[in-house]
């Protein structure tokens, strides 16, 4: 499907303000982000914001891996609707190789209609939600200081959500950032003993119930293509497809 590119522009343009990267470096519209405390691909690699900014395509990619070999990370390429053509072929010419596929979906809020009783406040706890996300989500390599430093960085208005049980043991967590008429969810995970049992589904109620209050008119979230059980869920809310984007990376030498 083709995508609409306006809409592409601020999707991303959220997604930059709701899961920021420690450091960002612009070499024209060439976005290289990367931060050493998070392993999240998002947040350590190179995205290029304009399809027609194409000139010299080889020696800033040569820079960009010496950015990151500074920092003891490879080059990672995330491929979007705004990526030039010209780059994509120089990567599948270099032999890189893609991989990791997530679908961007989004939501118009004046269709969602809430379940009656389904209710959650948010939290403004950032250490109770980053204690809860890495307990129902752990993450190789990923501290709660390094979630931490993500989390407090966010600019836009924000909540956290937790389900618990009656003992407090967290069973599903998530966050929702309001930037303007637009709102994102993000880190929505549920403990894999408590999957589909229902907690996803009433978590994910209770945020859009709070973004609608809000006034915000569009959701928009981000889920990996081989989520099945999270891409059945959210279309069953009424999200369709914006785009894909995926990633690229050098092939290892043999």
């Amino acid at each position: 499907m083709s995508a609409d590119l306006p809409l592409v522009r601020r999707l991303e343009a959220m997604g930059l303000r709701a899961w920021p990267a420690k450091n960002v470096l612009y070499d024209g519209a060439w976005q290289l982000r990367l931060t050493a405390g998070h392993p999240s691909k998002r947040l350590n690699s190179l995205s290029v914001l304009d399809q027609s900014d194409i000139s010299d395509i080889e020696i800033r990619f040569e820079k960009a891996r010496r950015h990151y070999a500074a920092f003891g990370r490879p080059l990672l390429v995330r491929e979007t609707p705004l990526t030039p053509t010209a780059l994509v072929e120089y990567l599948t010419a270099e032999a890189a190789e893609p991989f990791d596929t997530t679908v961007v979906m989004t939501l118009e809020l004046d269709t969602f209609q809430p379940d009656e009783g389904v209710e959650l406040l948010p939290s403004q706890d950032v250490g109770r939600f980053v204690g809860a996300a890495l307990k129902v989500n752990p993450v190789a390599d990923l501290t709660r200081a390094g979630l931490a430093e993500v989390i407090t960085a966010i600019k836009p208005a924000h909540g956290f959500f937790i389900r618990e049980q009656d003992d407090g043991e967290p069973v599903a967590a998530g966050l929702c950032v309001h930037d303007f008429d637009m709102a994102g969810i993000e880190a929505l995970a549920v403990a894999p003993q408590m999957r589909r049992t229902g907690h996803g589904r009433k978590l994910t109620t209770g945020m859009l119930r709070w973004l609608k209050s809000r006034g915000a008119r569009t959701v928009w979230l981000q889920v990996t293509e081989s989520n099945a059980a999270a891409l059945s869920l959210y279309r069953s809310f009424g999200f369709t497809e914006a785009y894909r984007y995926r990633y690229w990376r050098e092939k290892a030498d043999t």
